[in-house]
């Protein structure tokens, strides 16, 4: 009998990956090419459109190809994709603009702005995206005031190539959940989110569920026109898919270059503080959670500052070092932070410094810092009544014990270890299946996953990491009120 698979293809910030995933989660082949993410200017971070589509047409077209050698039979694709991506079209839907991504920070100002009005809170608690420089609604304002570009449509990047692949100009709840611009609680566009930005709703692509099919309209190399192309959804809640965590307690902490937590529940809402964001998955479930900017950067940003290529080392040092880092506490806010506080502002800090702390300590002072980061987001999380009693993680920096240790201590939580494969992708495949008719529901992926190990849990440094995060919250507090001032002292001298 012939193993069908649906291909995953998931647009990733520095590549596409398509992963070919059988029914029962079995990922049985990957493809991936790379490009690169552009900026030339301060803030800046974007993609040539054209240049992701050209990729992901590319790993489509090779994972195809080892499908057939394996006698693979191809049932469909699905989409996922970096979340918060902004480009505009013209009337033909060629793109006027680079795709601008996650990353790119030059809508800090027009954040800052809609954040602090009576509009803010609301905006965040209905649309449950973050007023943040990330959001496509805060970079839409940044165009209208900043450039004269003039768009006869908006679109994310995932948008663009599922244009492409059907002919159809269309988004989806999940993604379009990470926004500013839905209404989470309607699932329609937002109106007031609209009149800020200054579009009107037909200048948006049409709203689908993501386990809506289209039919392949494009022609690539061993796929027949008409195969269905599930809409898909955003990479943050499709990670929780792919690994399992979408059943009530059990959350996906995932840490990369960044980090995240989230946990899924079956209705739309945020906590009162908005500190937390929630995007759709589809079947009427919600990821809440947060993404941190500073997660394994921190050691890369060590290595280079201490003149060092080989991170392995400088980690196997900091493994060293008794938990508190010798009196040492980070604010590790080298690219600002999002969750829980969705400020690109403040600095980081190094607090308690002394001749004695070397790059040892300041290295294990980073990485708690980057754990007690999570722990903020995994309390805000809390607050909205979804408690938390099992983390399935995954991510590059679990391969090196001291970051494993650090982060289960400050959560206060055995980790349970996915395999650190293709989260999203697999997550991609698997909502793809869903919307075939082949899973009973997205919650029955929980039974097709399993963890590949587990990290205990030190209760002695749980304790210690407990009994600081108060500091931690206090510090941040200071430095939010010293970094405006040391802007403002640095925007004076440069008078």
């Amino acid at each position: 009998m012939t193993t069908r698979v649906v291909l995953g293809v998931d647009l990733g910030s520095t590549a596409t990956k398509v992963v070919a995933a059988d029914a029962s989660a079995v990922v049985h082949v990957l493809a991936e090419r790379g490009y690169p993410m552009l900026g030339e200017h301060p803030g800046e971070a974007v993609h040539d459109p054209r240049q992701v589509l050209t990729a992901a047409l590319e790993a489509l077209t090779e994972c195809v190809v080892h499908c057939g050698q394996r006698g693979l039979g191809i049932a469909g694709l699905s989409l996922t994709g970096a979340m918060h991506t902004l480009m505009a079209l013209d009337a033909d839907n060629n793109p006027l603009t680079h795709a601008l991504s996650w990353a790119d920070n030059r809508a800090a100002e027009q954040a800052a702005r809609i954040k602090a009005s009576p509009a803010g809170p609301d905006l965040h608690r209905a649309t449950g995206t973050p007023v943040h420089p990330f959001a496509p609604l805060s970079k839409l304002v940044w165009f209208h005031e900043k450039t004269d570009v003039r768009a006869v449509k908006w679109c994310s990047l995932k948008d663009f190539v599922l244009l492409h692949l059907t002919g159809r100009l269309a988004t989806e709840h999940s993604y379009s959940s990470g926004s500013g611009l839905m209404n989470m609680h309607t699932l329609d566009w937002h109106p007031e989110s609209l009149r800020l930005a200054g579009i009107t709703a037909d200048q948006l692509p049409e709203l689908l569920a993501p386990t809506d099919v289209l039919p392949l309209t494009a022609q690539i190399d061993g796929l027949p026109t008409g195969l269905p192309v599930v809409a898909g959804g955003g990479d943050g809640p499709l990670a929780n898919l792919g690994v399992g965590a979408v059943v009530p307690g059990m959350a996906a902490l995932s840490l990369g270059t960044s980090g995240a937590l989230r946990v899924v529940r079956d209705q739309p809402g945020i906590d009162e503080h908005c500190r937390v964001f929630c995007y759709a998955i589809g079947d009427g479930l919600w990821v809440l959670g947060g993404a941190i900017s500073n997660g394994g950067s921190v050691a890369t940003w060590a290595a280079e500052t201490f003149g060092t290529n080989d991170i392995g080392s400088l980690l196997v040092e900091a493994e060293s070092v008794p938990p508190g880092a010798g009196g040492l506490l980070a604010l590790p806010y080298l690219l600002g932070e999002r969750a829980p506080w969705w400020d690109p502002d403040p600095r980081a800090m190094i607090i308690g410094l002394r001749r004695e702390h070397g790059r040892a300590q300041i290295m294990r002072a980073l990485i708690e810092g980057v754990g007690q980061q999570l722990a903020l987001v995994r309390d805000a999380v809390a607050a909205t009544g979804a408690p938390i009693d099992r983390v399935r993680a995954t991510g590059g920096a679990f391969r090196s014990p001291v970051w494993a240790e650090v982060i289960s201590a400050c959560l206060g939580i055995e980790l349970e270890l996915a395999e650190d494969s293709e989260g999203s992708g697999l997550g991609a495949a698997l909502l793809g299946w869903r919307a075939l008719g082949e899973l009973s529901s997205l919650r029955a992926a929980a039974a097709l996953i399993e963890p590949v190990g587990v990290v205990p849990l030190d209760p002695v440094n749980a304790a210690r990491s407990a009994a600081a995060r108060a500091v931690v919250e206090r510090a941040y507090e200071a430095l939010r009120t010293l970094s405006s001032e040391l802007t403002e002292a640095g925007e004076v001298r440069g008078r």
